[in-house]
């Protein structure tokens, strides 16, 4: 999600936004490691150009800022793409109420161990 919002806007830039305004936000290592590699195999695959590369990383420096560092101590095997399995590890560390994500492996699962909501950016927009 933090791609298409630094890069694109739209509503994953409202839903990043929003909650920056109105909860805690959590990463792992293993997320800020994600973080720092993604922007750079964009622009090498050529999905992104240099400002669209610069705007992310600004972006994505201030997400971070903003952020609690956790160190998940439990390892999970819940979601079809096992590297995504490290953001429900984050989540249930830190007690999350809800994920927000764009990525359809996550929103699709359908039940989980522990009270975690997955939303999409529009539908954090629109929980009140």
């Amino acid at each position: 999600m933090l791609v298409s919002a630094f890069v694109f806007g739209g509503i994953p830039e409202r839903a990043i936004k929003k909650a920056f305004a109105e909860v805690n936000i959590y990463i792992s290592s293993d997320i800020l490691k994600e973080y720092r590699e993604v922007p750079l195999e964009l622009k090498a695959e050529g999905k992104i150009s240099h400002p669209q590369l610069e705007t992310l990383i600004a972006g994505i420096a201030s997400f971070v800022a903003n952020a609690k560092l956790i160190f998940p101590s439990k390892r999970l095997n819940l979601c079809r793409d096992e590297e995504d399995n490290m953001l429900l590890e984050c989540c249930l560390e830190a007690k999350a109420g809800f994920l927000i994500t764009g990525d359809k492996d996550l929103l699709e699962i359908k039940t989980l161990p522990f009270n975690l909501k997955i939303l999409s950016p529009k539908e954090y927009l629109e929980h009140e």
